[in-house]
């Protein structure tokens, strides 16, 4: 069957035998569809009555809430590399967004254009037999077009997953005739001004259920407060956070194709309250388990200020199918994050004004960072190291070119009775001078160049496929250009001062002034193709390294065989 890049799966099943049902269906899905998928909920639709259904509006039950949990839950073990979207267009609660009483069963409006089109409609409506198949496809097709902008002739499929064991049926059909009526009765409580805060990177299923138990909740405005700044500070990885302005972007995108009739706002949260603890009309703030208490300090802020109560609704974190031992039982994303480690975040830049062997890469990062012992593991991997801070005393020894330079200006003092450099007398000349460190820099590093060249020279004569340049000051000093990728190691700041002051036997003041001489974390992985970190066990960097030296690998053939 061919692959569509965009789909739209309608979801027939009554709302109480859906859950387990969703993953058979998600998964053949995930067969057809390799991009977004949209999933469009009209329980108890008939597409084969012999009249063309419309859609219809439906007013939010509890039940529906927790099927959108489970329905990204599903989607995250099942077909993780799909964009899924649940729609929520069609759900209403009586009171219209509009101020007046809006019957559930309206008709719809016009078409609800998507952020990308739907080129294939799927369901999982049943038909008895062939002639029924085809009766349903054109019902679908016509459906899917009353409700949502899709591709001209667009095409049907209708999924028929693995079925349901017959003793499940039977429990489920059991539970349905038990429980319909009551819980069909359940309606949700809805508010016409709902809040949320949240960091929202790499935005995954959990933020999704989240975003779309709010737009449940929600009548008329949905205020989310996004980290930024100072509420990014303690996060794991935080250098790999996406900038604010595209967690913002992803959001509106989201939130425009799940329920466009809310009006959202979307604000920067610097601090753990933000706009929740000063915005009068605020009616309800939606938290998960964790973020229980975060709710409640909110609502003693409201009581300081004078302002009405929130309600609390508490949703279930998702536990993660896909974890391993660094990362959280919870969908989180720090776990993204960490898995984004080792792998190529942006491609490598034009790499044409270098031979194509060895395949050089730059490994740098702050003064603690572990970099040296990722360059040694990439060695036995089968790279030829070039230590740059070996080559950095060779410039300086007597008689070379910098020798001369370095000595002409700074003076005979820097000399040992052997005529060799004291290093510590000349450091001690630039210590705190940026324009005394700047000369000696720029005799320097341009040396330091030379011989790392002249290195990957010799270790092309010798065959090697892989050279990697451990450097300090690889970007500082303006050495991509004798690089194919650039991978950047980086820890915390704090993890760095521990580390420096144990390996080195100096005070925290020291070497926090020794951090702050670099590059910071942030600025080093803007310049980065690939990142790394120690943090943790020695045994969780290897599996890093490993897994970014078998990706290059991959890389490394692909070339080759353009």
């Amino acid at each position: 069957m061919s692959m569509f890049s965009t789909g739209i799966l309608v979801l027939t099943s009554p709302l109480q035998t859906l859950p387990l049902r969703i993953a058979p269906v998600l998964s053949s899905a995930a067969q057809l569809v390799d991009r977004t998928l949209y999933v469009h909920l009209h329980p108890g639709l008939n597409l084969s009555s012999g009249s063309q259904p419309r859609p219809a509006f439906m007013p939010p039950v509890v039940d529906l809430s927790t099927l959108i949990a489970r329905l990204y839950n599903n989607a995250a073990d099942v077909c993780g590399h799909l964009d899924v979207r649940v729609l929520l267009t069609n759900i209403r609660a009586q009171p219209s967004a509009c101020g007046g009483t809006a019957a559930p069963n309206s008709p719809f409006p016009t078409p609800q254009p998507l952020f990308h089109c739907p080129e294939v409609v799927l369901t999982d409506f049943a038909p008895q037999d062939a002639h029924q198949s085809r009766q349903v496809k054109q019902c679908l097709e016509k459906y899917a077009g009353h409700c949502y902008v899709c591709r001209p002739g667009i095409s049907s499929v209708l999924l028929h997953p693995q079925p349901v064991k017959q003793q499940q049926q039977q429990q489920e059909s059991q539970d349905a005739a038990r429980n319909g009526d009551e819980r069909k009765a359940e309606p949700m409580e809805t508010y016409s001004d709902v809040v949320v805060g949240g960091t929202f990177d790499r935005l995954h299923g959990a933020h999704k259920t989240l975003l779309s138990v709010s737009c449940l909740l929600a009548n008329r405005r949905f205020v989310i407060g996004v980290c930024d700044q100072a509420m990014l500070k303690k996060k794991v990885l935080k250098e790999l956070i996406e900038p604010y302005s595209v967690r913002v972007q992803r959001l509106r995108e989201f939130l425009q194709d799940t329920k466009p009739s809310l009006q959202v706002e979307i604000v920067p949260l610097e601090d753990p309250f933000g706009v929740s603890i000063v915005d009068p009309l605020l009616k309800c703030i939606v938290v998960s388990e964790e973020t229980r208490k975060g709710g409640e300090a909110v609502n003693k802020k409201r009581i300081e200020k004078g302002l009405p109560l929130l309600v609390l609704h508490e949703i279930q974190l998702l536990k993660d199918a896909h974890r391993d031992e660094i990362e959280e039982e919870k969908i989180s994303s720090s776990s993204l994050r960490s898995r984004l480690l080792g792998t190529l975040l942006t491609p490598p830049k034009d790499p044409s004004h270098l031979p194509p062997t060895p395949y050089v890469i730059g490994l740098t990062g702050g003064s603690g960072s572990g970099k040296s012992s990722i360059a040694k593991q990439l060695e036995v991997l089968g790279a030829a190291r070039i230590d740059c801070d070996k080559l950095g005393h060779e410039v300086y020894q007597l008689g070379t070119e910098a020798y001369h330079k370095v000595l002409r200006e700074f003076g005979s003092e820097i000399l040992n009775e052997d005529k060799t450099i004291n290093r510590r007398a000349l450091g001690a000349k630039v210590f705190g001078n940026q324009e005394r460190l700047k000369c000696l820099t720029d005799i320097v590093w341009p040396e330091i160049a030379l011989l790392v060249k002249r290195t990957i020279n010799r270790a092309r004569e010798e065959g090697k496929e892989v050279c990697v340049v451990d450097a300090a000051v690889l970007l500082e000093a303006g050495w991509t250009d004798l690089v194919h990728e650039v991978w950047v190691t980086i820890i915390p700041e704090e993890e760095a001062i521990v580390r420096i002051t144990e390996r080195d036997g100096i005070s925290a003041e020291d070497a926090l002034r020794r951090l702050h001489s670099q590059w910071p974390n942030g600025k080093q992985v803007e310049h980065a193709n690939v990142v790394l970190s120690t943090l943790w066990e020695p045994e969780v960097t290897r599996k890093q390294v490993l897994k970014a030296w078998k990706l290059l690998q991959k890389r490394i053939q692909q070339k080759k065989e353009r």
